[in-house]
């Protein structure tokens, strides 16, 4: 199974070579939040201050829109009929899933690197200590292979390539912006508020804040409540529970999918 999952990766990532434009989304987008954040806005929500308290929502935000190249990569194959030809062969059935999401996570290292290089130019800064930040970084990228396979489950539930490629991105906007990711989630109002305090998203963010030791602007009114206070913890713990229902959940719809 792990050799074919790396033969699978292996391809995935070559396709990506061949055909780099497949890359803008994972690269352009992230940067064009991170200025669009950092100086449109970010005048009037803190300057400097809020630009290091931004960069940890932005890394946040990405690595749960790069699940869309796993929902539309896995729905192409699906219609290509790559998936058949994937099902003659002597080979795992999980590979083929593993592969996509462990493809996808080498984009999600790459999107990172290119956001931390873009971090520094705006006036972020590392604060924390190397250990810290080498464990805020995989937080997010455990929550990047977690989300990887909730793409490949809707890529998998997605009758063409269109719905695809909308499909991961309808609920992903409201998740992602109903969160800490660019402010406090104390100044929403009552129920958006508490969706926003136990949002994956708000715990992976406040998790890199935290081992970066990045603070917020003086006008952000912090958090407070159980997930604030454990976010590294509840970071890790939401990851672990949409891989221990989003990986049984896909590949029982491969296993489905692949049989017809």
């Amino acid at each position: 199974m792990f050799r074919d999952s790396a033969i699978v990766a292996h391809r995935n990532l070559l396709t990506i070579l061949r055909v780099p434009t497949l890359l803008v989304t994972a690269t352009i987008q992230p940067l064009m939040f991170v200025f669009l954040f950092a100086y449109i806005f970010g005048a009037s929500l803190g300057g400097s201050q809020y630009r290091e308290f931004l960069l940890a929502g932005i890394f946040a935000q990405t690595v749960a829109f790069n699940a869309a190249f796993t929902t539309v990569g896995l729905a192409g194959d699906l219609h290509t009929g790559i998936i058949d030809r994937m099902r003659t062969l002597p080979m795992s059935r999980l590979a083929v899933l593993m592969g996509r999401t462990l493809s996808d996570l080498v984009v999600n290292v790459l999107s990172l690197i290119v956001m931390v290089g873009c971090g520094y130019v705006v006036g972020w800064r590392i604060n924390g200590g190397a250990a810290d930040a080498a464990l805020a970084f995989g937080v997010i990228l455990l929550f990047a292979f977690a989300m990887s396979w909730v793409g490949a489950l809707t890529g998998l539930l997605s009758p063409t390539v269109e719905v695809a490629q909308s499909a991961g991105l309808i609920w992903l906007f409201p998740l992602s912006f109903i969160s800490s990711a660019f402010i406090s989630a104390e100044t929403l109002p009552g129920p958006l508020r508490t969706v926003a305090e136990w949002n994956p998203i708000t715990a992976v963010a406040a998790s890199g804040r935290e081992l970066f030791d990045n603070g917020s602007p003086p006008t952000f009114v912090p958090a407070t409540g159980w997930a604030a206070d454990n976010c590294v913890l509840y970071a890790v713990i939401c990851s672990v529970v949409i891989l221990a229902v989003a990986m049984p959940m896909a590949l029982l719809r491969y296993r489905k999918v692949a049989s017809h």
